[in-house]
């Protein structure tokens, strides 16, 4: 028997067919999620976040390489089907919780420091759930997630390409993204229809190292970004004019909002007929700047 039919089997006995509203695809290969936490780079005394614990395929290598672990599943019948078999090793914590409800306040304290998170996501919780590190990025060291290939494309998207939007942007003023492993659908029952990747997000530790010099408002920058992507077939001036960013300033004339926002852009040195795609980060975080001092 394969161990997919393995992984099937073993679901159907104890009625736990996966769940398409939570797009559950469970690993099924032991030398698979053995690679996949080597991507970790866990050390011996690391206490690691696992999200998704699943059948446990990649807790169990986890949990050989780390101190502690501590798994949340956010579904009952499989934290049930883990307290019933007590199939998990003796250093695993498991949690009945959804990571994007989570509070990092309390994982924070569990990790005796910052987080160290290993995923392997749904595919309806990617951007959720990478915007929740994004929102709690003092909190981070480092995040490695099995994500769907397209996700994985756009988070290491360059400008000027089609991928290239606010997740990009945003991840990248506070983390550098590396792609470290490609798995194909046979990988998982179910299958998926695309493939998936692995990727290391490394988050910086200070503004400071993030970006020098440093001091901007990384409100307004996400502000800004978000606008500016809005709507990707629209130019600067019409995206972030639309945003009222100086609709106070011109005492709420359109008119003159929109000549403030112009006045902002091409001090940044951009060119307001650009679009959002073709910004680079330095010069998001240029434009917030020129905003700051202006508003």
């Amino acid at each position: 028997m394969t161990r997919y039919s393995e992984t099937k089997k073993s679901l159907q006995e104890e009625n736990l067919a996966p769940k398409k509203q939570l797009g559950q695809n469970f690993l099924v290969h032991r030398s698979t999620a053995e690679a996949v936490a080597r991507c970790g780079k866990i050390s011996p005394d690391d206490i690691i976040i696992e999200v998704g614990v699943g059948l446990g395929a990649l807790t169990q290598p986890i949990a050989e390489q780390a101190r502690q672990v501590i798994g949340l599943e956010v579904d009952s019948g499989l934290v049930r089907f883990h307290q019933e078999k007590k199939d998990l090793p003796d250093n695993v914590t498991l949690l009945h919780q959804d990571i994007l409800k989570a509070d990092f306040a309390e994982l924070f304290r569990l990790s005796q420091g910052k987080l160290k998170i290993m995923a392997n996501l749904p595919y309806s919780i990617s951007n959720p759930f990478l915007f929740k590190l994004i929102e709690h990025q003092e909190k981070m060291e480092w995040a490695t997630v099995m994500l769907q290939k397209e996700v994985a494309d756009r988070l290491t998207a360059q400008p000027s390409s089609k991928q290239y939007g606010i997740p990009t942007v945003l991840l990248k003023s506070c983390a550098t993204v590396k792609k470290l492993l490609t798995l194909k659908p046979a990988e998982f029952h179910p299958r998926p229809k695309i493939d998936s990747v692995v990727v290391r997000i490394e988050f910086k530790q200070n503004r400071q190292e993030q970006q020098s010099p440093a001091a901007y408002d990384y409100g307004l920058f996400q502000q800004i970004v978000r606008a500016a992507f809005s709507q990707r077939r629209k130019t600067l001036l019409n995206t972030l004019a639309a945003a009222g960013f100086f609709r106070e300033a011109a005492a709420g004339d359109k008119a003159a909002t929109k000549e403030l926002t112009k006045d902002a852009i091409i001090r940044a040195g951009l060119s307001p007929t650009a679009r959002a795609e073709i910004l680079d980060l330095d010069q998001f975080i240029e434009l917030t700047r020129i905003f700051s001092s202006l508003l």
